[in-house]
């Protein structure tokens, strides 16, 4: 077993891996990432949106859209690093497996970051499809800066990833879980600027937000769609950046405390 500070080209290896397991599944674990965003986008959309009116003139639909470009992908990539990760790391010890090759731990938690990132990148990119089908009929995209939509998902997916990682190498059954999502996830899906403006909320849920990762993500993806990129936009990219890092850092320690004895 290879013990290394940063991860080697080896970790392509793991993502191959669970790539190959994916696409022998793909017809049942594509059915989720297509549909439910469709569902939700539409339901509230033209649903719950015929109540709403935004200060900002523009439709419901027009502004959950962007939410939904930025929470959906996290469901995906959380649930990969999440139940996915620790069933092959407790259950079915493929981690054991895998650390008797030359392939060491970090190259590990490399590959399973990266994996979980493609699979929240996969749900953007149906995402944006439908956005784009529909944009003829309700504006959703008005802007050509959409084609960095793909490239900030597979950002925050790397984030996410390490973030639910993180919290898998600390829980001792998979159950455990779900106060990682309760607790951590749940809160930033609804106060995280997805369904409701930051602005009209209370002061304290605003300078909550802040913390929350998904807020930026959302607000960076809200720019991307509406062509509105600023100064607020470049600082959130960076805060992913930074958090990203410190989150892959920390996964990285965690991961060779629990699994390396």
């Amino acid at each position: 077993m290879t013990i290394t500070t940063l991860p080697s080209y080896r970790w392509a290896k793991v993502w191959l891996r669970n790539r190959d397991v994916f696409l022998h599944l793909w017809k049942s674990e594509s059915i989720w990432p297509v549909f439910e965003p469709l569902i939700v986008m539409l339901g509230l959309g033209f649903g719950l949106g015929s109540f709403v009116n935004l200060t900002t003139g523009e439709s419901y639909l027009q502004f959950i859209t962007p939410g939904l470009m930025a929470a959906f992908p996290m469901w995906g990539t959380i649930a990969e690093s999440g139940w996915g990760a620790y069933n092959r790391m407790s259950t079915q010890r493929t981690y054991d497996a895998i650390m008797a090759t030359p392939v060491s731990l970090d190259d590990i938690v490399a590959g399973e970051v990266v994996w979980a990132a493609t699979k929240g990148l996969i749900s953007a990119v149906y995402l944006l499809i439908v956005a784009l089908v529909l944009t003829p009929f309700y504006d959703l995209v008005r802007s050509p800066l959409v084609v960095f939509a793909l490239p900030v998902a597979l950002l925050s997916g790397l984030m996410f990833a390490s973030m639910s990682l993180l919290a898998t190498s600390f829980v001792r059954s998979v159950s455990q879980l779900a106060y990682f999502v309760s607790i951590v996830i749940m809160p930033m899906f609804w106060v995280g600027g997805v369904f409701f403006p930051l602005d009209e909320l209370p002061a304290a849920v605003q300078s909550l937000s802040w913390f929350m990762p998904l807020a930026h993500v959302v607000e960076i993806q809200r720019g991307l769609m509406t062509g509105d990129i600023g100064l607020a936009e470049l600082a959130s990219l960076l805060w992913v950046v930074v958090v990203t890092i410190g989150l892959f850092a920390a996964v990285s320690w965690s991961m060779r405390r629990r699994l390396i004895r």
